[in-house]
């Protein structure tokens, strides 16, 4: 079956960087868009970005444009979140999630299968 599995999360000060991966299973990643999403405690999930299946195209959050890049590499069926200039705020627990469309969207509505999560914690 579908399977999502996280990896890369941490405890890193502020300014560093983390890079996170999604590695599938159980799927052609051709035909699935991927997102990244993020909980942090109290707060509702925000969508951070995502990535089409060629990857071509991509969307950010606006609390991440500038600092994130997602990027996929489909031979090896994963996805990277590379997070630069990390902030305190950024502390959440990172999902991943997929879709089967070409195009991609950081509503967390529109994906139907979820990986288990990475806890980052950015913090002095």
């Amino acid at each position: 079956q579908l399977q999502l599995v996280e990896s890369g999360g941490g405890l890193v000060q502020p300014g560093e960087s983390l890079r996170l991966s999604c590695a599938g299973s159980g799927f052609t990643p051709d035909y699935y868009a991927i997102g990244w999403f993020r909980q942090a405690p109290g707060k509702e999930r925000e969508g951070v970005s995502c990535v089409s299946t060629s990857g071509e195209s991509t969307k950010y959050g606006d609390s991440v444009k500038g600092r994130f890049t997602i990027s996929r590499d489909n031979a090896k069926n994963t996805v990277y979140l590379q997070m630069n200039s990390l902030k305190p705020e950024d502390t959440a627990v990172y999902y991943c999630a997929a879709r089967p469309f070409r195009r991609c969207v950081l509503s967390d509505f529109n994906y139907e299968y979820w990986g288990q999560g990475t806890q980052v914690t950015v913090s002095s």
